[in-house]
């Protein structure tokens, strides 16, 4: 089946005690037993399963054409469970890039994975650089962003996932932005491709999940269904629910997120008042051409650098009556934020960037808006 049939239909059916074409929300937190003390429908207790929640998987497992798919409470919960459940008989050197999300910098910072694992950062970019620190030291666990946040970097997934096959890690890619009908780590030879699914799988900024899908059966996949079952950091059947409704319309909102974004990106590169434009869409981005080779388009994300310093820039958000001052991303709304303010003294945005999650609303409307903004 196509992406778009896949989204609609993986999972889940025609519901068989009602014949309701929605699948029903099941919050029950424990399941009857059979009068021979088995469980007929697999279910023992909302912790360890959930009809919704196993739909979710099974769906996400589909559209990532992958193995298995773990789901969490959150991106961060996601997160942190994969690298925590990097196996025993793997090095304990994790290797991240040097753009990266500020909640996964925090992550390495704030708790004890920092601590208990050795961390390397480098430039993704750099292929040269990539091979050298991989083969410094034996390492368990490579991290690619691609798209990054907030610069909008763009990773060859399929060269670095080479290079670290070789060393006998495992690679994980975080394809929140890409989502998975724009870009298919798996087929590229990752191990694992993950998603803060609060974002574009959700799409409507009203719930909070996140989820790993592997490419196959690994020790690593089997510590990560424990993980979730023993630590507890699951997704409610609602949230579950709510993401199901989302990722049906997944592809046209993606391919509008695309286009305005691409328009925006366009008209912000013209503007005489912007110093920078990061969207791999731009064919002056360095990125440019890997994108191209391994997306099926550019996204909705990008960052801008206005001309002046943070001053300027904060202005500029200050003044914005559609596009709405709010984190997070991927939702219907069109969002704009000056990262610097939001990462505090630890930041590696500059100063004078602002990042777009370009949303549905009308692209005139959005350049309207920003031309005003930007005076």
């Amino acid at each position: 089946m196509s992406f778009e049939t896949k989204a609609i239909h993986a999972g889940r059916s025609v519901d068989r005690t009602t014949s309701a074409v929605t699948m029903p929300i099941h919050l029950s937190t424990t399941f009857e037993r059979a009068e021979d003390g088995t469980y007929p429908n697999e279910f023992i207790y909302s912790r360890e399963n959930n009809p919704n929640r196993q739909a979710l998987e099974h769906c996400l497992t589909s559209l990532e054409d992958g193995h298995d798919c773990v789901t969490f409470a959150s991106g961060m919960a996601a997160i942190s469970s994969v690298i925590e459940a990097l196996p025993a008989d793997k090095p304990r050197r994790v290797i991240m890039p040097n753009d990266m999300y500020y909640g996964i910098r925090s992550l390495l910072s704030d708790t004890d994975i920092g601590i208990n694992f050795d961390i390397d950062v480098v430039d993704m970019t750099d292929l040269n650089q990539v091979e050298k620190v991989v083969k410094k030291a034996p390492t368990g666990l490579v991290w690619i962003e691609t798209p990054s946040n907030p610069l909008v970097k763009v990773t060859d997934i399929a060269a670095i996932a080479g290079i670290v096959q070789q060393a006998g890690a495992y690679t994980v890619v975080d394809n929140t932005w890409a989502t998975p009908i724009l870009q298919r780590p798996l087929s590229l030879g990752v191990d694992f491709s993950i998603h803060a699914a609060t974002k574009y799988i959700g799409g409507h900024s009203d719930l909070m999940i996140g989820a790993v899908i592997a490419k196959s059966d690994s020790q690593m996949l089997a510590n990560l269904r424990a993980w979730q079952h023993a630590k507890g950091a699951v997704p409610s059947p609602f949230d579950c629910w709510l993401a199901l409704r989302g990722v049906q319309s997944l592809a046209p909102r993606m391919a509008t997120h695309c286009s305005n974004a691409a328009a925006i990106a366009d008209f912000l590169n013209q503007h005489p008042k912007v110093e920078a434009v990061h969207y791999p869409g731009l064919a002056d981005n360095p990125g440019y051409a890997i994108a191209a080779r391994q997306m099926d388009s550019f996204g909705g994300m990008l960052s801008f650098q206005v001309k002046g310093g943070e001053r300027e820039a904060m202005t500029v958000a200050a003044k914005v009556q559609l596009l709405i001052r709010a984190t997070s991303l991927g939702g219907t709304h069109s969002l704009i934020e000056h990262r610097a303010s939001v990462e505090g003294s630890t930041t590696t945005a500059p100063p004078n960037l602002l990042r777009l999650s370009i949303g549905l609303e009308h692209v005139d409307d959005l350049k309207e808006d920003l031309a005003q903004a930007l005076g």
